[in-house]
C-alpha cells in the first residue's frame, strides 16, 4: 500500500515537449513511474524520451489508460490544463508550476473537489513512493524504500530532510511536497488520515514553516485522528517580524501563523518537535526503535 501513487498509476505529462516536462519525464522513468503520454498542443504524433505525444489530455487517456497527470504549463495556462484533465478522467494532478493567480487556483481547487479530482500542488515538487512511483520533480537519489512517511510545505526542505532519513540507513514510504501557495490542493488535514491508514507508514514527519495555520490545524488532526508518532519541524523560527519568507504563503498577519505558536501546538498534540532539520532522522529512529519494543 502507498498514499495516492503505486506501480499502477499511469502519468501523462502535460506540458511534456517543454524543457523542464521533457527533464523531468526522463527522471520520473529512471525512478520507475509508468509514464505513458505526454500532451502539447499541435506536437501530437511525436515523441519525448520515448512517451507517445498528444493533442489532448483525453485522446491521451483514451489511448493509454492515464490516471494521474504531472502539469508543467505555464501559469496563465494552467487553470485550463487542469480543467481539461479533470474533464477527461484524471483523478490525481500534480501542478509542479509557480505564480498561479489566486483566483485561478480557487476555481481550480472547487471544480476538481466537485469532481472527485485530488490536487497536489501547486508550486510543488510532487509526490514520490520509492519503488512504486513518483510524479513531481523530487530527486530520485534522496529516496530508499520504508516506512517513515513525509509530508512537506517545503521543497527544499522535502530534499533536504528525505536525503537525511535515506544517510541514516532509513527509508521513505511515501512522500508527499504540499506546495508553498496561499491556496494548495492538498493540506496536512488532507494528507495525515492517509498515512495513518497506510500499512507502509510507522512514523510521520510533517515539515511546516511560518504563516498561515496549517501547522495548527494538522495539529488538532494529529490530536483526534493520528495515533502512529509524528515527528516535526517548522522552518523560520528565526524569521524577523513582519519578514515575508520565499513562499507566497509564509505570511505572519496580527501575529497569527509565527513558528512558537506552530511549534507549541504541535507538542501539545503529541508531536516531537525537532529545533534544526538535521536532527529528524535520529529522532524518527528513536521513534521507530520505541515501537519495535512495544
Amino acid at each position: 500500500m502507498s498514499v495516492l501513487v503505486d506501480a499502477d498509476t499511469r502519468v501523462v505529462v502535460q506540458g511534456i515537449t517543454g524543457h523542464q516536462g521533457t527533464v523531468h519525464t526522463r527522471q520520473m522513468k529512471l525512478f520507475g513511474t509508468r509514464v505513458v503520454a505526454g500532451t502539447t498542443p499541435g506536437k501530437g504524433g511525436t515523441e519525448v524520451e520515448g512517451v507517445p505525444v498528444y493533442d489532448s489530455v483525453r485522446e491521451a487517456v483514451g489511448a493509454t489508460g492515464a490516471n494521474a497527470s504531472c502539469i508543467f504549463v505555464p501559469a496563465p495556462f494552467a487553470r485550463d490544463a487542469y480543467l481539461e484533465a479533470v474533464d477527461a478522467g484524471i483523478r490525481t494532478s500534480v501542478i509542479v508550476t509557480e505564480h498561479i493567480p489566486f483566483h485561478d487556483m480557487l476555481s481550480m481547487y472547487h471544480y476538481g473537489l466537485s469532481r472527485g479530482s485530488r490536487i497536489i500542488g501547486p508550486n510543488c515538487p510532487g509526490i514520490a513512493s520509492p519503488g512504486k512511483a513518483k510524479v513531481g520533480i523530487i530527486p530520485n537519489v534522496v529516496f530508499r524504500p520504508g516506512r517513515v512517511g513525509v509530508i512537506s510545505r517545503s521543497g527544499t526542505l522535502t530534499y533536504e530532510i528525505v536525503s537525511g532519513i535515506k544517510e541514516h540507513g532509513l527509508g521513505q514510504s511515501t512522500c508527499v511536497g504540499l506546495g508553498g501557495d496561499p491556496v494548495i490542493g492538498t493540506s496536512f488535514v488532507d494528507a495525515l488520515p492517509w498515512f495513518e491508514k497506510d500499512s507502509d507508514t510507522d512514523v510521520i514527519v510533517l515539515v511546516g514553516e511560518i504563516g498561515g495555520t496549517a501547522e495548527e490545524d494538522a495539529a488538532q488532526a494529529i490530536r483526534s485522528q493520528v495515533t502512529k508518532p509524528v515527528v516535526a519541524y517548522v522552518a523560520g523560527r528565526s524569521a524577523p517580524p513582519g519578514k515575508r519568507m520565499g513562499h507566497a504563503g509564509a505570511i505572519i498577519a496580527r501575529g497569527k501563523g509565527t513558528a512558537e505558536s506552530k511549534v507549541a501546538a504541535l507538542r501539545a498534540a503529541g508531536a516531537t518537535v525537532a529545533t534544526f532539520p538535521y536532527e529528524i532522522p535520529e529522532l524518527v529512529a528513536t521513534q521507530l526503535k520505541a515501537l519495535e519494543h512495544r
